[in-house]
């Protein structure tokens, strides 16, 4: 029987897209099944956007990010030109792609590498178009599935769902019940998994 690990993540997190290539060797080593929960910060919980930071921690944000995109060898922009931004377009895509059976966590990482690598701008449709269709998938159709009622029903549930479980930041994962934040703390999720 497969483990089940739900990730929680928002499409706009420098964290997700850093935590991508550890995580999806997680899900091969494991042969994982995994719950698709983007989402974005959690206030209630005690989650802060960056942006609403003391100007120190917004410093030392980059400091940590030029360190990890080094230590992983991964290209990103420590202030790309379209961040912040609004990423529940990007989300609701993922959405419609995990409900169609797509690989929603690929095109989760394209996004987010388009966002701080490629520095552009996911909010205009086209983008995310170029984005999923780079990937093989029907972009245009996703596109316009963003729109569907049950999708955007599903982005607000995940968020609703992640606020009740306790995620306050992202990336998240959770497996048994327990709460790994950052990406940082993959390391911590492999060995629970190897414990079974």
């Amino acid at each position: 029987m497969k483990k089940t690990v739900y990730y929680y993540h928002a499409l706009s997190s420098p964290w997700a897209y850093l935590g991508w290539p550890q995580f999806k060797a997680l899900i091969a080593k494991h042969d994982l099944n995994i719950v698709v929960r983007p989402t974005r910060i959690v206030p209630d919980n005690g989650g802060v956007p960056l942006r609403s930071r003391p100007q120190p921690r917004q410093d030392y944000h980059a400091v940590e990010l030029d360190r990890w995109r080094k230590r992983l060898d991964m290209p990103l922009v420590l202030k790309p030109r379209y961040y912040p931004t609004n990423n529940e377009f990007s989300a609701r895509m993922v959405i419609a792609a995990d409900r169609l059976g797509l690989p929603a966590l690929e095109l989760s990482h394209a996004l987010l590498r388009a966002l701080w690598s490629e520095e552009q701008d996911v909010t205009v449709p086209e983008v995310r178009i170029a984005v999923a269709d780079r990937l093989g998938l029907d972009g245009r159709r996703l596109q316009a599935l963003e729109e569907d009622p049950e999708i955007v029903k599903a982005w607000h549930d995940s968020h609703e769902e992640a606020k009740r479980r306790g995620v306050f930041g992202t990336p998240t994962w959770i497996y048994k019940d327990v709460l790994y934040w950052g990406q940082d703390r993959l390391s911590f999720l492999d060995e629970a998994l190897a414990e079974g």
